[in-house]
């Protein structure tokens, strides 16, 4: 059908999800029903090898251990900052100048869906000034590879696509039998998602007034900032403040609690906010990001990243509290006379920067592996790569003899 109001090419998708472990990238409601088997970075990734096709090299040691191969990474801010935009603009903005530049006939993005801002709706673009409604946050699952054949079907021989990292790897792994000239990435890091019916009961655990919520982040100084369209001034919870503890314990789905990649190791740049202290993290991987990147010239402030504080103790705590959840034990909480403490130390004791995140990804090496040896222990020696062991080497947590691929 016709994007209709939004503007943008918005074809019908088909088919459903696989049953198991999916996250719905669309893989699924392509024509090739078996393609999930060669796709699936839940089945049995190959992030070393795809490295190798994508970058020219696979990721060494230092930063890269964490974040996947580096050509260079910046904190960055696009200047001056997009109106609407969720930080300042800067992914859409990427992928906005690869269409006014004629460098690709479309890019494969998401969308708030016209019914509901927070569900996604994957969408073809080909008119840079489109790009700017697909800003922002979804909570939900995209099926956006989906849009592949039907972006094939009408001639678009160069494609940008921005996406999360299982949409990626997924792409990565059918790329060279799509048929397209080339394909550029722009990747958003990702740590968990959830139906968009759950995001709407957690509004409602954040606001007596949900329906009103426009914009949600969570931010680099430990503070969920939200914003409302009935007039009402931003406020901001602190991370500690959340109610975290009143969720289900399926709240987040079992994908996203065994994640292996937060960073978008596959994509041709990542822009995200953990390394950011305050503005977006840029990481560009290879030549093609960095042309990527390029585009934009001046309009894209870059600075040197921050480096602050220590993880060590966060993370232990998480992986405490991470093992009594996979244990189907109730997590610790702190009295709530310690909260407001806590709240007001972190942003000004706690990890920043790239400790903040390489802290975040330990934390999602770590329970990846604790919720897989409990829910799902003969899929760890295919699903989980060496790269997240080595991550979470420095915690004790090791390969049994059984978890690894021979």
């Amino acid at each position: 059908m016709d994007g209709g109001r939004i503007g943008l090419s918005v074809p019908e998708i088909g088919g459903a999800p696989r049953a198991g472990l999916c996250t719905d990238c669309g893989v699924s409601r392509m024509g090739d029903g078996r393609a999930c088997g060669r796709a699936c970075q839940f089945i049995q990734p190959d992030y070393e090898g795809f490295e190798r096709a994508v970058h020219g090299r696979t990721a060494g040691g230092g930063d890269e251990a964490f974040f996947g191969v580096t050509q260079a990474m910046h904190r960055a801010r696009l200047e001056p900052a997009a109106e609407g935009a969720q930080w300042t603009g800067l992914t859409t903005a990427l992928a906005a100048e690869l269409l006014r530049a004629g460098a690709v006939d479309a890019v494969l993005a998401t969308a708030p869906d016209p019914e509901d801002r927070w569900k996604p709706l994957p969408v073809i673009v080909t008119d840079p000034g489109d790009m700017a409604q697909c800003r922002g946050m979804r909570m939900g699952y995209g099926p956006l590879l989906a849009l592949l054949e039907p972006a094939r079907a009408a001639g678009y021989r160069r494609l940008a696509l921005v996406g999360v990292p299982c949409q990626v790897y997924a792409l990565r792994a059918l790329e060279a039998e799509l048929g397209f000239d080339e394909i550029t990435v722009i990747g958003t890091p990702c740590s968990d998602n959830t139906t968009t019916a759950n995001f709407h009961a957690f509004l409602k655990l954040l606001d007596d007034k949900p329906d009103t919520v426009s914009y949600l982040e969570f931010r680099a100084d430990y503070r969920v900032e939200l914003r409302f369209d009935d007039g009402r001034k931003p406020r901001f919870v602190p991370f500690l403040k959340l109610p975290l503890s009143n969720l289900p314990s399926d709240f987040f789905p079992m994908t996203c609690k065994t994640c292996v990649d937060y960073t978008n190791r596959l994509a041709d740049i990542t822009v995200g906010y953990m390394g950011g202290d305050g503005d977006q993290w840029l990481i560009v991987r290879n030549a093609r990001g960095a042309e990527v990147l390029a585009r934009l010239g001046d309009k894209v402030v870059t600075a040197p990243l921050t480096d602050k504080g220590k993880r060590d103790a966060a993370v232990k705590g998480f992986m405490a509290n991470t093992e009594r959840a996979a244990g189907g034990l109730p997590l610790r909480r702190m009295p709530d006379w310690v909260r407001p403490i806590v709240a007001w130390l972190q942003p000004r004791t706690g990890p920043r920067g790239l400790e903040f995140a390489r802290a975040r990804v330990e934390m999602k090496a770590i329970e990846t592996i604790l919720h897989l040896r409990r829910a799902h222990p003969a899929k760890i020696k295919n699903m989980v790569p060496r790269h997240v062991w080595d991550v979470a080497a420095r915690y004790g947590l090791l390969p049994g003899e059984d978890e690894t691929r021979r």
